[in-house]
């Protein structure tokens, strides 16, 4: 909150004495080194580089200018020109009190909110949703929740594969070998089992494959059963779809699948031949990049030589609609790392066709999960893990865990702290990692209650929570709006409001980079300060009006643990 405050003083004076210096590069940071100061400021080196200036000279002389008593002991010089800003104990009495209120929790809404499109997720129909579409799902709903929290408008879309050369297949599965019974029991695993025998066929018999590509043009000239057959396989696979984002907390304003954009395609191919973005090759019809170094080896196919379209095709017809229908500040797509070359493709040639569109197009992509052999995850058998069955898993393993520390709970209490703590431990070791990294899908790691786990910090949470059901017996004790006096002394006591104080600047990183592993590494610090205060620092011991500093600071913490911690997509409970 306060390097907000530091920054604009600090922008104000700068452009004092350098009138020329652009203003949006003098930003305030929290200091690499603690020892050093809370907050810290580069952007003097730069500027007095850039005139041929000495930077310490710059610098005395913009700290002889600059007043932020109110916030900050005195400024400090250092190297060749860094400025170092210390937080006043008496501020951070004052920041706590507002949050205290409930005017803040630390961070502000950001100033100029923008218009965000992400599109994450996008499973294909009549298939089951498997271990793969975890990160995905995790990490765009992840960045939906930070942006909203941070006030930008979001916009989720689930781009669904619900077209495709496998629809000719799976309707000569579903005419001649479907098993109602199977049907009703488990759709999903029906039409992957119709897919697979069908498919096997066509390999062997060349007749079998053109009876499909017939029934695949059938459904494209919009033959009724064929197209009746193919939306009651889309209502099943959204049914499967619904129940795993319910599931998991995701929710989607848009679900608009490939199908959608079908009718644009053929005149998108023409208007990118008649502009001269695309030409004809060898029967297809493609765009080349010999002006783009790291694409000029690469074609883009947009019109195959049989006449039909592709991904990219697809791809391009949802950026135009997404652009002339929401007109976002961003479109932001989440999917694994394989796909970097086809997206800078798309964005390319998107931007040789709509030069006028400002959206700025973002591909944030992420590495593989990995079993513990180092090779991607899979059952025994080789077979691709269903998510609903990791998820299940995941809810078993924590609710034996909570049946071992908590037995005298009963079963329904055990089942739902499972729930919270099972997805909850699946998400965070998926967003923890550097999201371009692959990482090993670990149980028992990401099970544990110690270590950067989401165990450990629900458990935080959890500790925080009963200090004020023990609290409860003394009214005076607990936090309220009409006492508004915090006083820290104790050295624990002062790192963790200054920890506190960070939250909306790593909240504000990790929406800029798309990287919420910097949400999940200031949540672990976080619950470390609090233990270490905690240790250090009695609460209800303490005399009254330290206690109800103490207080106000535990309740900040769970707070702040509590948002972030549903910024991140995972739940909390009272009892663990």
């Amino acid at each position: 909150m306060y390097h907000l405050s530091i920054e604009r003083r600090l922008r104000e004076v700068v452009t004092s004495v350098l009138p020329d210096a652009n203003p949006n590069i003098i930003g305030v940071r929290p200091c690499p080194d603690p020892r050093f100061g809370d907050y810290q400021t580069t952007a003097l080196m730069a500027l007095a580089k850039e005139r041929k200036m000495n930077p310490r000279a710059l610098a005395a002389d913009v700290v002889r200018r600059l007043d932020v008593s109110e916030w900050c002991e005195p400024v400090e010089i250092a190297g060749a020109g860094f400025l170092n800003f210390r937080i006043k104990t008496s501020a951070l009495d004052r920041v706590l009190e507002t949050a205290a209120r409930g005017e803040h929790l630390f961070l502000q809404k950001a100033p100029h909110p923008r218009k965000v499109l992400l599109d994450f997720s996008s499973p294909n129909v009549a298939k089951a949703m498997h271990v793969g579409h975890i990160r995905s799902t995790v990490l765009g709903d992840c960045l939906a929740r930070i942006f909203r929290l941070l006030g930008h408008t979001v916009i989720t879309d689930n781009h669904i594969g619900d077209w495709g050369t496998q629809f000719g297949k799976l309707l000569i599965g579903w005419k001649s070998q479907r098993d109602p019974a199977a049907l009703q029991r488990d759709a999903i695993s029906e039409m992957e089992r119709l897919y697979k025998t069908v498919h096997s066929a066509c390999e062997k018999d060349p007749a079998l494959l053109e009876q499909a590509r017939q029934e695949l043009v059938k459904l494209q000239d919009g033959d009724p059963e064929n197209l009746a057959i193919w939306r009651e396989m889309i209502a099943l696979s959204e049914k499967q779809f619904d129940a795993l984002y319910q599931r998991l907390g995701v929710r989607f304003d848009h679900t608009l699948g490939e199908s959608f954009y079908n009718p644009q395609l053929k005149s998108l191919v023409q208007t990118l031949a008649d502009l001269g973005i695309a030409r004809k090759s060898e029967g297809a019809i493609a765009v080349f990049f010999e002006d783009v170094p790291e694409l000029k080896d690469h074609t883009a196919l947009i019109q195959k030589s049989d006449g039909a379209a592709n991904y990219a095709t697809t791809d391009l017809a949802t950026l135009e609609y997404r652009w002339e229908t929401w007109k976002p500040d961003e479109v932001i797509y989440v999917t694994d790392g394989r796909q970097q070359l086809h997206f800078k493709q798309v964005f390319t040639i998107f931007r040789r066709w709509h030069p006028e569109a400002s959206m700025q197009l973002v591909h944030v992509w992420f590495g593989a999960i990995l079993g513990p052999d180092g090779k991607p995850f899979k059952t025994r058998s080789g077979e691709t893990i269903r998510l609903a069955d990791l998820l299940d898993e995941a809810e078993e393993r924590a609710y034996q865990v909570v049946s071992q520390k908590n037995p005298e709970l009963n079963e329904p209490q055990r089942r739902e702290i499972a729930r919270i703590v099972g997805l909850g431990a699946v998400k965070y070791a998926d967003l923890l990692p550097n999201r371009q990294s692959d990482y090993v899908f670990d149980w028992d790691k990401m099970l544990a209650l110690n270590g950067n786990t989401a165990p450990y910090l629900q458990y935080a949470y959890t500790r925080i929570r009963s200090i004020f059901r023990k609290a409860e017996s003394d009214p005076g004790a607990t936090p309220s709006a009409d006492s508004t006096a915090v006083a820290l002394s104790a050295p624990e006591e002062i790192q963790l409001a200054k920890h506190l104080l960070n939250f909306g600047l790593v909240l504000e990183a990790a929406a800029e980079e798309c990287r919420p592993n910097y949400l999940c590494n200031y949540l672990y610090d976080l619950a470390g300060a609090f233990a270490r205060f905690y240790e250090s620092c009695p609460v209800l011991k303490a005399e009254a009006r330290q206690r109800y500093s103490r207080l106000v600071l535990c309740d900040l913490a769970g707070r702040v643990l509590c948002e972030g911690l549903g910024a991140l997509g995972i739940e909390t409970t009272e009892l663990m």
